[in-house]
């Protein structure tokens, strides 16, 4: 770790991507800190279950030496997937098992987040630190955080999500609306407050689809479940809708019209919904974007590549860019942070590149007349 010793490094985003190169990096005795914006580890609701891949997520998590951790906290079985059409007809249900279930498996938010900020040392997270500015110092950086606190780092490494601070001092390309908008929910206690759709998902997922429209529900492991409708619209629509998804009675009505034809089980999520609904604009990176690389400043994940969730591939690409960056900045082979930071953003804009455009197909033929035969395919090219 040549080029990085006596380096202190700044990661601004506690999310997987940044605390899994926070692992990374301190397993070779690298001076790390992640500055996070929460204020503290529980500070957030988490979201759906994630499926790790083997080639990326799952990597990530062997080489930060976390496996036992994570196979304590997966969720066997997790990865059902039951495919519905709009009438709430089963069209094809998939329970994987076996070697296919290790090769994606499931863990929520929560666990994930834990595993990974327990196995970092004490005080590397430093919470309640919302990024505001940062200026060159020297060969440097001072970065600002709305707390008043002010640090200087050797290197800075944005892994502060979709909306990155961080990201326009790379570049100036900026995501686009993709035409899609979700709205999320969740129910709590769903055994009890939606029993149907409790029933339905059987510890796993639901992907209903019909009329160019999807609604995903998702199983977690504390009892709850969570959802996400989503339809075409343009970019003003949530805008100038005049909706108020904060009430409950405004978003079931806005869902019997917009899913006008859809069974009645459906409608269970939104009269039982636990919280507020939010509604979520789906956006996404160019393919084709680059930027000319800084000596000591670089970034992953939705910062660097934000996409489509589809396809599930955002919280595995972030991992993954984990480990390609921990391993460039501790090899060797480089003479100076500049040049493993170009090795690693070449590589990383190429398979982002492919995973992107992978991520808007998918959104695309799901949001279209021909939904089903696509996941039917999707699923039989995994079997």
């Amino acid at each position: 770790m040549s080029i990085i010793k006596d380096k202190k490094i700044a990661i601004v985003g506690g999310g997987p991507g940044g605390l899994t190169l926070a692992r990374l990096l301190q397993i070779h005795d690298a001076d790390v800190t992640v500055y996070e914006r929460d204020a503290n580890r529980h500070a957030r609701a988490q979201g759906a279950t994630l499926d790790l891949h083997d080639e990326s997520g799952l990597r990530a998590i062997r080489e930060a030496g976390l496996w036992d951790e994570f196979i304590a906290n997966y969720r066997p079985g997790a990865d059902r997937l039951r495919i519905m059409d709009k009438a709430a007809n089963t069209i094809f249900e998939d329970d994987i098992n076996g070697l296919a279930e290790r090769q994606r498996p499931e863990i929520d938010r929560g666990p994930l987040q834990n595993i990974l900020l327990d196995s970092l040392l004490p005080d590397t997270v430093m919470w309640d630190s919302h990024f505001v500015a940062m200026q060159k110092q020297n060969e440097g950086w001072v970065l600002e955080f709305k707390n008043g606190i002010s640090v200087y780092a050797d290197v800075v490494i944005a892994a502060d999500g979709a909306n990155s601070k961080i990201r326009p001092y790379i570049t100036t390309i900026k995501p686009f609306y993709a035409g899609l908008t979700a709205i999320e929910g969740s129910v709590y206690d769903s055994a009890k407050n939606s029993p149907k759709i409790h029933t339905l998902l059987n510890g796993g997922k639901i992907f209903a689809v019909g009329d160019s429209k999807s609604l995903i529900v998702s199983s977690k492991g504390d009892g709850s479940l969570v959802f996400y409708p989503g339809c075409k619209k343009d970019e003003n629509w949530l805008r100038d809708c005049g909706i108020d998804f904060t009430e409950k009675a405004q978003a079931l009505a806005w869902f019997k019209q917009e899913y006008r034809g859809w069974d009645d089980v459906w409608q269970e999520l939104f009269e039982n919904a636990s919280t507020c609904l939010i509604p979520r604009q789906i956006f996404s990176m160019p393919t084709d974007q680059t930027w000319e690389t800084q000596p000591n400043l670089t970034m992953l994940g939705d910062a660097a590549h934000l996409m489509p969730p589809y396809a599930g591939e955002g919280v595995n690409m972030a991992m993954l860019d984990a480990v390609e960056l921990s391993e460039c900045l501790l090899s060797d082979e480089y003479d100076s942070i500049h040049s493993a930071i170009v090795v690693y953003e070449m590589q990383m804009r190429k398979r982002a590149s492919a995973t992107t455009q992978e991520s808007l197909d998918s959104t695309a033929l799901l949001h279209s007349p021909d939904a089903i035969a696509f996941l039917s395919q999707v699923i039989g090219s995994k079997a």
